[in-house]
């Protein structure tokens, strides 16, 4: 079976490392990645604790799925309690530090404590060190993970570090692994950096097993094979998900300019098409699309920025090819702050691979910085002497590494929209739910969406629920609550397995649930996936009650709730969130507060 069973549970405190075996018990109700590593959570800290404090729990989780044949099998987790949000933290990432964590033999490192001095976690077939990061601390991701490969003369060594941002607490902080993929939501790179964990290095040759391998692999080819067919698997090759900012735009739902617009006038030039054209200096921005481990679909973006931009002139260590543009980015450095400018929203996504930080988070952050400027409740003086007006691709690209570096006006960018808002005593102006911002697509364009990011156990989240079928269909509430309940769940499982969220555009509960019946006894039907998917949401709702959220976070903006969308398929609709939250909680079985009842815990196994 691929459950290593192997858990590495690390003592910074103490400076100490164990090993003991996984809780299998709990491994089959909540399946592995998000869902365990939830549970291990909810067990093993106080709620109530401070995010950023020792008593914290970090946790990284790969799926039973991980390092396995199956498409998309490089993903793994970071759960934690958000210092963003005060909630649970769920963060997940690509690239091949997942599947070599399992490599390396472990399915969960559980890291409790602080350490005195930067330290790093070397984990190697079943062994692991905390080594000394002073030399490393107060460096970029980046110089981080070339410094620690080259000390073990391991190049195939696999990285997840903290940059400066994490280091000083940057709310949006996140872990970044492979360069340029990262944990990238809710703050858990703030996190690890408050334990003085700089990195985490992984180099494994385990390998892992299946309960049936002959059965495995067919369903593996069968599931592969209706991935290869499908239109949603060639789109995400060819354009990646950037081909969205045209959708939104046409649909009238790309938030601009902190929400207050839902089109861009900009769009044509930093949509999907502008990074495959030649600028007037015969550059282009996009390279070639690229892959994770174990990944048939290939969605990321390598780009570079044209060498006479100005963002990089005469800073020849920035003409190299790195991450490029993906929807969400494009979306945070552009419309959202009115910016169209192409090789500056690439050079911002630099920033945020090179220091580690959310890309989202800090887009939505600048733009409510930019529209505190525009009304003059904060001003030149305070932003260092950089314009911070809406369409300044100066800012942003000043901004985005000064916020990297905790430099000057960064500090208070690096606060994230909500405490930046209510320093400057402008709380409505904050585009966030439970204090995430707000991702790509506006609330009241897309009613499902709204409820989503209301309801959304780490905050505003546009990937922890999946209604965007119903949302093009109408403009309604109608059937909103039900497709969010459903699709929280399914996603829920999915984040469970170590497969990419990506596949769930082809696959159904039938193709997770063969594939996860021949690798792993005890027998897993589409039944028991959608109960385990509703377990692990219920699970992370019981740890937000406990950290003291209450009904009334599960809200939006007035923004969202009060004003007309000005155009766009909702034309002078609002969120009618108030319409949605009670039916939403009487398809999960709550109360009318949001809290699960007794029938559903029982129904659930979920006494903890």
């Amino acid at each position: 079976m691929s459950w290593q069973k192997n858990l590495l549970r690390v003592d910074l405190t103490r400076g100490m490392v164990s090993t003991e075996p996984l809780n299998m018990e709990w491994a089959h109700d909540y399946l592995g990645g998000r869902g365990l590593a939830t549970r291990y959570l909810y067990e093993e800290m106080d709620p109530q604790a401070d995010p950023l404090g020792p008593d914290n729990v970090l946790i990284f989780a790969n799926g039973p799925l991980g390092g396995t044949m199956a498409s998309t099998s490089g993903r793994y987790v970071v759960v934690t309690k958000g210092p963003l949000t005060g909630a649970v933290a769920c963060s997940n990432s690509g690239g091949k530090f997942g599947a070599e964590m399992k490599y390396a033999g472990f399915d969960l490192l559980v890291i409790t404590g602080r350490s005195e001095r930067p330290v790093y976690l070397n984990i190697t077939n079943n062994r692991a060190e905390l080594l000394p990061a002073d030399e490393i601390w107060g460096q970029s991701v980046w110089h981080a993970d070339e410094w620690i490969r080259k000390k073990h003369q391991e190049p195939e060594m696999k990285v997840a570090a903290i940059g400066v941002s994490g280091e000083q607490g940057v709310r949006y902080a996140c872990v970044v692994n492979d360069l340029h993929r990262a944990a990238g939501r809710s703050g858990v790179g703030a996190v690890m950096g408050s334990k003085n964990l700089k990195a985490i290095a992984a180099r494994g040759s385990l390998g892992v097993c299946n309960e049936n391998p002959e059965r495995f692999m067919a369903e593996i080819r069968k599931a592969n094979g209706v991935l290869h067919g499908s239109g949603n698997r060639r789109g995400l090759m060819r354009y990646g998900t950037h081909a969205m900012l045209d959708s939104m735009q046409e649909f009238g739902g790309l938030p601009t300019r902190n929400f207050q617009d839902v089109t861009f006038e900009g769009a044509a030039s930093i949509d999907h098409e502008s990074v495959t054209k030649k600028n007037r200096n015969g550059h282009t921005n996009l390279i070639r699309n690229a892959a994770c481990f174990g990944c048939t679909i290939g969605c990321g973006r390598i780009a570079h920025i044209d060498p006479n931009h100005f963002s990089v002139k005469d800073r020849p260590e920035y003409w190299i090819a790195s991450g490029g543009l993906e929807y969400e980015t494009a979306f945070a450095f552009g419309p959202v702050v009115g910016i169209d400018d192409l090789d500056a929203l690439t050079f911002a996504g630099y920033m945020m691979n090179e220091h580690g930080m959310d890309p989202i988070s800090f887009g939505v952050t600048l733009a409510a910085a930019m529209e505190l400027y525009e009304l003059g409740v904060i001003t030149k003086e305070q932003t260092d002497g950089i314009d911070l007006s809406f369409g300044s691709a100066e800012a942003l690209v000043v901004m985005s590494e000064k916020t990297g570096k905790h430099e000057g006006f960064g500090r208070d960018l690096g606060l994230g929209s909500r405490l930046l808002c209510e320093k400057y005593g402008r709380p409505e102006l904050a585009m966030v739910s439970k204090g995430q911002e707000f991702a790509g697509y506006d609330g009241r364009s897309m009613q499902g969406m709204g409820l989503g990011y209301a309801t959304s156990n780490r905050g505003a989240c546009h990937l922890k629920h999946d209604t965007f079928e119903e949302d093009f269909q109408a403009p309604g509430t109608e059937g909103k609550a039900e497709a969010c309940v459903r699709t929280q769940d399914f996603i829920a499982m999915v984040d469970s397995t170590g497969l990419c969220l990506f596949t769930t555009g082809t696959w159904g509960y039938e193709d997770y649930a063969a594939m996860v019946d021949a690798d792993l006894p005890g027998g897993w039907d589409v039944d028991r996936l959608r109960q385990t998917g509703e377990r692990i949401w219920n699970l992370e709702k019981l740890f937000n009650l406990k950290a003291g959220l209450t009904r009334a976070d599960d809200t939006l903006p007035p923004r969202i709730l009060k004003d007309p969308v000005p155009e766009g398929f909702n034309k002078g609709g609002v969120c009618e969130l108030d319409a949605m939250i009670p039916e939403y909680y009487r398809i999960r079985g709550w109360s009318e507060e949001g809290i699960p009842s007794s029938d559903k815990l029982d129904n659930l196994k979920l006494r903890v």
